[in-house]
């Protein structure tokens, strides 16, 4: 309590009422400086909302550089101390796990309500007012966008195509997205079965970044695709291959603890070694025996997870190699291509191995090679992105883009319903709020009206980031809303306003929902915070 705890200080001008001591100064400006710090972030990342957004360059403390426009990714690495502004990197996160998409739109839209709201607290509203308010207003918000929104079929590829340009159009690698949407619209329709998914798990589908090359040869791959190397040079290719994936090692055995063999003459010594030869051919052929002509090693730290002997016993047996691969891939590799891994060598069978059509090492021109395994005959449900760029930081960003396009199709999966882009749904809110205001009294009406108001930053930022002028483009809009066109927004590529469905301009309805949900969740609890105590 800031009034019990501020009690001893009686002396700065506080007025004594009945021994009471009332200092009503301290929560409002927590509440200022709270406000203050949390749209100073908004601002910062606002430029970049929109197709015509700017990127940013963030360099961290090693020197690393990155360069994208993704609005949870620059916020997780721009340096926020104050903690009401760590709210809104919180807040652009939650968006990024909810939806995927709008990261950008849900921390401006919070930096608006905050605006408003410091405006409505200079009034000398109650904050609790506003709070509840902004509540009653986000379930009038909600009950519109649905009704302006439109149901989506799965099947009707075009559409799904649509939503995923749109998404990419606003990333740097929007003129490739007639390449990359159609590819995520895949990727996501092979890892789901259409008729009964509620969700798309997104680790299905595996990215793999390459350098080298354009973004033109990022390919989808149905299989697998390792980026590591063949060990036994000899065989590079194996049709009708039968994978095995062992996590044991192919090495002379050690011992648990440390020791020393002192071995004092040459017939103990060859007589180690021939025994070492025994066991590892053992190894090898139990291996052949079982029919494996394609072996995945785990990588191993104890000891080498393949001895140079276990391999060229392996490459006379024309047995294809891939060592070290990660743990964390297992999974992956065994949901893919139907193998089980293998712990120990008495369990290397027949009925745990998985088969594929091909297994074979890819050449990239002249930037390295990749390992695709195609045509497995029981595939999981998995697809590998192969991703291509010039540099690192172009391939970072394509892979963010890719994320969000297949986060956007992913809401089409959750919730099938599309709405319009473009800022219509915003200022068909701002419009139908305004109306409902009327019909409440007091505060209420003022703080909802408000709360409308502030929705409009989205349209009149998108209209500033394509160089248009925002006052006129947005009145305009408000306009054409107001006679009823639902569905006019801005056109950035042709500079104007025009029905943006026909612009093929649409994003699921909930990307907007979360947004506008979260968006005013965030500003309701910033908003009930009245002191910041420090921790010990």
């Amino acid at each position: 309590m800031p009034e019990a705890m501020a009690a001893p200080k009686a002396s700065n001008g506080g007025k004594n009422k009945g021994g009471a001591y009332v200092d009503r100064d301290k929560p409002a400006q927590i509440r200022f400086s709270n406000i203050s710090a949390a749209k100073a972030v908004a601002d910062a990342i606002r430029t970049s909302l929109g197709p015509k957004g700017m990127d940013k360059m963030i360099q961290d403390e090693k020197g690393d550089v990155t360069i994208t426009n993704d609005g949870a990714t620059i916020l997780k690495q721009m340096q926020v101390l104050h903690p009401a502004a760590k709210m809104l990197v919180e807040l652009s996160k939650a968006q990024d796990i909810e939806a995927g998409d709008g990261t950008t739109s849900v921390v401006v839209i919070a930096g608006a309500l905050l605006d408003a709201c410091s405006k409505l607290l200079q009034k000398g509203i109650h904050p609790t007012i506003i709070s509840e308010s902004f509540q009653k207003a986000v379930d009038k918000g909600v009950e519109v966008l649905t009704g302006m929104s439109r149901p989506v079929q799965l099947s009707d590829r075009e559409t799904l195509l649509n939503s995923a340009t749109t998404s990419l159009c606003s990333k740097v690698v929007s003129q490739y997205s007639s390449l990359l949407a159609p590819m995520s619209v895949d990727a996501v329709m092979r890892v789901i079965d259409p008729a009964t998914a509620t969700s798309v798990d997104l680790q299905d589908i595996k990215v793999i970044k390459k350098l080298g090359g354009t973004i033109d040869d990022c390919e989808l791959v149905d299989g697998l695709v390792l980026t590591q190397k063949v060990a036994n040079t000899g065989v590079s290719r194996v049709e009708k291959a039968k994978i095995g994936l062992i996590q044991f090692c192919l090495s002379p055995p050690k011992t648990d603890m440390d020791n020393q063999v002192v071995v004092s003459d040459y017939a103990q010594m060859d007589r180690v070694l021939r025994e070492e030869r025994a066991y590892i051919l053992n190894l090898v052929k139990q291996i052949k025996k079982a029919g494996c002509n394609v072996l995945l090693i785990q990588k191993s730290i104890l000891r080498d997870a393949l001895s140079d002997l276990a391999l060229h016993f392996l490459n006379k047996m024309k047995i294809m190699v891939v060592k070290d691969i990660e743990r964390e891939d297992i999974e992956f590799i065994c949901k893919t291509i139907g193998t089980k891994p293998i712990a120990h060598i008495d369990h290397f069978t027949p009925e745990m191995l998985g088969t594929a059509e091909l297994a074979e090492e890819v050449n990239l021109d002249g930037s390295g090679k990749l390992i695709k395994i195609t045509g497995c005959t029981s595939p999981g449900k998995t697809v590998s992105i192969v991703v291509r760029g010039s540099n690192k930081l172009v391939i970072e960003e394509a892979e963010r883009s890719i994320h969000d396009a297949l986060c956007v199709i992913r809401c089409l999966v959750k919730k099938r319903a599309l709405i319009a882009g473009g800022g219509a749904p915003e200022i068909e809110l701002a419009v139908r709020l305004a109306e409902y205001s009327r019909t409440l009294g007091g505060m209420e009406a003022y703080c909802v009206r408000a709360f409308g108001d502030a929705l409009e930053v989205i349209p009149s930022t998108l209209a500033e980031n394509a160089g248009l002028n925002p006052i006129c483009t947005v009145t305009e809009l408000r306009n054409r809303h107001a006679q009823g066109d639902k569905m006019a927004g801005i056109n950035v590529r042709k500079g104007g306003i025009s029905n943006i469905l026909e612009e093929l301009v649409v994003q699921p309805l909930l990307v907007s929902l979360s947004a506008l949900t979260l968006a005013t969740e965030t500003v309701r609890s910033i908003l009930k915070i009245d002191d910041v105590v420090n921790a010990r």
